[in-house]
């Protein structure tokens, strides 16, 4: 039996997670969305991640998705709810990730069996996954798995990245990094947003961001120039790693091989879709 490797779980999340993370950026969404009335951005993102957890108000937000700010949140929750139930969010959003995936990887490869056998491989993987103490991935577990595969594919990758997600946050606590330390760590790494898409989005100022570099210079994270110093290089790395840690049961379900194959095929189809401009050019960097 080959074994699986450490960072094999880590590489597979990332080659799928582009499959369900493209929803919050194309076109159908915004139309999806803006039908329903939710013409903004902002409440379009944070009714259409949150909905499976129902009509919540902004507190159960900035804690589920940690890095925005709560002042921004309160602007638009829980007022979007008055606008649009749960209910038809979640359903608008499946059709925007319908619709987007339709496009994105063309029809020859929403009808092959290669994505069929993805589904089938990334559905087993969350057969293993845990839900105590992961609020967002435990209400999306709740929900119906689509019986179209693309779409099967699409709410398997949602529920890893969601189960990889709340395990960070916990990860994140402890290293006592809170959401905008996080993020300006995740950013100087080059791997996270980049400054423009993380101001733009996470509801902060410039003065907030320097505020947050202050605090991370003096603890020996950053540097004067804003970059990670050789301890915020390591301390990315150790939360990389025990996030591994938390998040390897449905690797460890799914087994070596099956990881491997779903990474392959993951990496053809991510591919795809990063290549059709599924992201904005600008999205990730310093």
């Amino acid at each position: 039996m080959t074994t699986l490797h450490e960072r094999a779980g880590r590489r597979c999340h990332n080659v799928l997670n582009p499959l369900h993370s493209t929803v919050y950026f194309t076109p159908e969404t915004r139309e999806e969305m803006g039908a329903l009335g939710l013409t903004d951005w902002s409440s379009a993102y944070f009714t259409s991640r949150s909905a499976a957890l129902g009509a919540v108000g902004p507190g159960t937000v900035a804690a589920t998705f940690y890095s925005f700010s709560y002042d921004l949140i309160a602007r638009h929750l829980p007022a979007a709810w008055e606008t649009a139930t749960p209910g038809q969010v979640l359903d608008a959003r499946l059709r925007a990730a319908d619709r987007s995936l339709r496009r994105l990887l063309g029809p020859e490869a929403i009808a092959s069996p290669e994505l069929a056998e993805a589904a089938t491989l990334a559905l087993r993987a969350t057969e293993a996954c845990e839900r105590g103490a992961r609020p967002l991935y435990a209400a999306h577990a709740d929900l119906p798995v689509p019986e179209e595969p693309h779409l099967a594919l699409w709410h398997a990758a949602t529920l890893l990245r969601e189960h990889r997600g709340d395990a960070h946050l916990a990860v994140l606590q402890g290293a006592d990094l809170p959401g905008l330390d996080a993020q300006v760590t995740h950013t100087a790494s080059g791997k996270g947003m980049s400054l423009k898409w993380a101001l733009g989005t996470r509801g902060y100022t410039e003065d907030d961001w320097s505020a947050a570099q202050e605090r991370l210079r003096a603890r020996g994270l950053l540097d004067a120039a804003g970059e990670l110093t050789d301890e915020g290089v390591a301390l990315r790395r150790e939360l990389e790693v025990e996030t591994d840690r938390r998040d390897r049961a449905p690797y460890e379900h799914l087994g070596a091989a099956g990881v491997e194959r779903l990474t392959e095929l993951g990496t053809v189809f991510s591919g795809a879709v990063i290549g059709a401009g599924g992201f904005p050019d600008d999205l990730i960097g310093g």
